[in-house]
């Protein structure tokens, strides 16, 4: 036996340890899986005790330098770096004065704003955090607070640190503060002015922020995922202010030993599961290939290097679908690992690191998916969790602002069909890929609007599409194999665009654990546009575990035709099976292209009687009134857009419930929901009708076209 932790060598206990990762998962993984994650957990909290202990001594070791980088002094360490060619961070990045002379005149507006931005940082310490606006992080900065709610976190051993508290706090809010994604623009506003006091702003902070977070100890540790976007952020502002007189050998040595502790603590602290991977696993991964990329002369640079290469890679082929979605169901997470791997794959380029064809292929695909699922006013429909994060945020885009990815993805690839034609080149083209990728995205042809629609099974996400109609169908389940924390219980759900205006829409997710009830609210069946039944969700959540979520609405799609005159899907979900007398809601789509409207059928198959609720949940800032006994009406009084839906089996009104709507982490806006209850005997079917209402079109006349044939 182990003396140090008997349980793992012990049969029946290894066999109990995995019945009960069995169990909380409920029985997705196998047993043997299970054992490998159990005996993972007990090395983990094995190591975790040998880092409590070496923490002290960790902390105060300076960076490891290979040898013949130790035999420098200190100057010529330092000129080492001022004048290095190689490694080549982002090709953008390089810039020489002539290029910042280009970037104002091809950029003025980004331009202007990011100097007035790295003056508010300096001079103010205020910047934007999240959705909640500018904020004041006082001078000095205390990096332990968080933001919003006030709460100074603990300097304790960062796995002893309670994350959750249900008071107001968030520690998501005081992550965000320490990735630190303020300093790039300081960066860039000295890249752009050769203001010394952006350098010195930047050099002080750095310093406030290590003397603050020693290692291992403060939240500021707590997810290594934090870590890794830290180092990044760090990476690409250290590569602006190389130049930068102010960069002197002390400071150097205090970055240097920054950039090794990040990269040795996340080795350490590794998001691996053999249950699943996902968004956090995946920025370790690619933190540690960028720390080893662009700091060769860390001796653990090598080792991080070729090993984060190969983790990255057979990530994207365990988290990136077929058809190029990522697999945790959520567009907001879906743009953030794109950032991740096409971020990641420019700077291999850039550094002659080679990447077979296949992975550029699934890259692609992910462009591809993601303009497939853009609404025709070129916003992102939010479907499940949604925290707003950006990997290296050059411009702050709110959550459903996902083409500038798209225009990098055109000139990447040389592909016009990214190309949209209501975007002008972002400035992330000309930071990012440098003034060739500024010229291979103009030169390109402008793609034209999407009108086709399209399937993609593996997502299962469906988009029925024609001129300015759109209907994004959410036939999605939780995947086969891995847990769905970033889902919500959206199973058949439908989001609705038409004349410019999006009407019909997910509500996204305002916050996690700050306020754990509106959490379960943003995430519950109620919130999104489905069928309910008997009041119980789709999937079984508790507002207490904000990041378990069952797998009960297991989807089937049974049917998709698209011709050019409509389309028809239809799919069903089986997460009422476990109601007393069980049921199953079948949700059947009709686009009648020519006419403008859709008709949804909703079947509820099974025995005894139910009460059924069905929801069409509108966004924010649209005017939504009774049209008639059975029909809602919404209106965009800014695009003069209006669109009814209208039940053409139940006379009776529809409720309509002020719910709320998050276009971006932190913040919400009221909103309405229009809902039918009806108790029915099963089976039934209710039918819908959702149509478009032009200027000129009589809406009563439309409702009694479609009742009567």
């Amino acid at each position: 036996m182990n003396p140090k932790n008997p349980a793992l060598t012990d049969k029946s206990s290894r066999s109990t340890i995995a019945k009960g990762i069995r169990g909380v998962l409920g029985g997705k993984i196998g047993f043997a899986q299970a054992m490998r994650e159990g005996f993972r957990r007990g090395r983990a909290t094995a190591a975790r005790s040998r880092e409590r202990a070496g923490l002290a001594e960790l902390a105060s070791q300076p960076a490891r330098l290979l040898p013949e980088f130790q035999k420098l002094s200190s100057s010529d360490l330092l000129e080492h770096f001022r004048s290095r060619g190689t490694p080549r961070f982002l090709p953008g990045f390089e810039i020489a004065e002539a290029t910042a002379t280009e970037l104002r005149d091809i950029f003025p507006d980004d331009s202007l704003q990011v100097i007035e931005a790295a003056r508010q940082i300096t001079k103010e310490q205020r910047w934007p955090l999240l959705g909640v606006g500018l904020r004041h992080f006082g001078n000095p900065i205390n990096w332990l607070r968080d933001p919003l709610s006030g709460r100074v976190w603990p300097l304790e051993y960062h796995a002893d640190i309670s994350l959750w508290h249900n008071d107001g706090s968030d520690i998501r809010a005081l992550w965000e503060l320490n990735r630190l994604v303020h300093l790039v623009t300081l960066g860039r506003g000295y890249a752009l002015t050769k203001e010394e006091e952006f350098a010195a702003e930047f050099f002080k902070q750095v310093e406030s922020w290590h003397g603050q977070n020693p290692l291992g100890r403060s939240a500021n540790w707590s997810c290594a995922m934090e870590a890794a976007l830290r180092s990044m952020n760090l990476l690409a502002a250290f590569s602006l202010f190389q130049s930068s007189p102010g960069l002197n050998e002390e400071r150097l040595a205090v970055l240097l030993m920054m950039f090794d502790q990040h990269g040795a603590h996340i080795k350490r602290n590794l998001e691996f599961s053999y249950v699943a991977t996902s968004n956090h696993y995946l920025s370790d991964v690619i933190g540690l290939l960028w720390l080893g990329e662009m700091l060769p002369e860390l001796s653990a640079a090598k080792e991080w290097r070729e090993w984060a290469l190969a983790e990255m890679l057979g990530e994207m082929d365990k988290q990136i679908l077929p058809d190029g979605a990522d697999y945790e169901g959520s567009t907001g997470y879906h743009r953030f690992v794109l950032e991740l791997f096409l971020y990641s794959f420019i700077l291999c380029r850039a550094n002659e690191i080679p990447i077979v064809d296949k992975y550029w292929r699934k890259l692609h695909a992910m462009l591809v998916y993601l303009k497939a699922i853009l609404r025709p006013d070129g916003g992102a429909p939010l479907i499940g969790d949604s925290d707003g994060g950006q990997v290296l945020p050059l411009v702050p885009h709110s959550a459903d602002d996902h083409a500038y990815l798209l225009a990098l993805g055109a000139a990447v690839f040389e592909d016009s069909q990214f190309k949209l034609a209501q975007l002008k080149t972002p400035p992330e083209v000309q930071w990012i890929l440098g003034r060739e990728g500024v010229q291979n995205y103009e030169q390109l042809a402008t793609a034209p609007a999407e009108v086709s629609s399209l399937a993609f099974a593996d997502a299962g996400t469906y988009v029925l599409r024609n001129d300015d109609l759109y209907l994004l169908f959410n036939a999605r389940g939780p995947h086969k194999k891995r847990p769905a924390s970033h889902g919500h219980n959206d199973a058949l759900s439908i989001e609705v665009s038409a004349c410019g205006s999006a009407f019909i829409v997910d509500p996204a997710t305002y916050v996690y654990t700050a306020d754990l009830h509106e959490r379960h609210l943003f995430r519950s069946t109620a919130y999104h546009s489905t069928v309910q039944i008997d009041d119980v969700e789709q999937n079984t959540i508790r507002e207490e575990a904000p990041f378990a979520i069952g797998a009960e609405a297991r989807v089937k799609v049974l049917d998709w035709e698209s011709t050019l005159e409509q389309d028809r899907i239809v799919a069903e979900h089986y997460g009422y099976e476990r109601l007393r007398e069980p049921a199953t809601h079948r949700r059947t789509i009709m686009f009648y292209k020519t006419e403008r409207w859709w008709l949804v059928e909703d079947e509820i198959i099974g025995k005894g009687e139910h009460e059924i609720a069905v929801r069409f949940h509108f966004g924010s800032g649209l005017e939504i009134n009774h049209f008639d006994n059975n029909s809602v009406m919404a209106g965009d009084r800014t695009s003069g857009g209006r669109l009814l839906v209208c039940s053409l089996d139940l006379d009776q009104a529809a409720a309509l419930e002020g719910q709320f709507t998050s276009k971006h982490y932190g913040a919400k806006a009221e909103s309405i929901s229009a809902c039918w209850k009806t108790r029915a005997k099963l089976p039934c079917k209710l039918r819908w009708a959702i149509v478009t209402v032009g200027t000129g079109d009589d809406p009563n006349e439309r409702i009694s076209l479609l009742r009567h044939g």
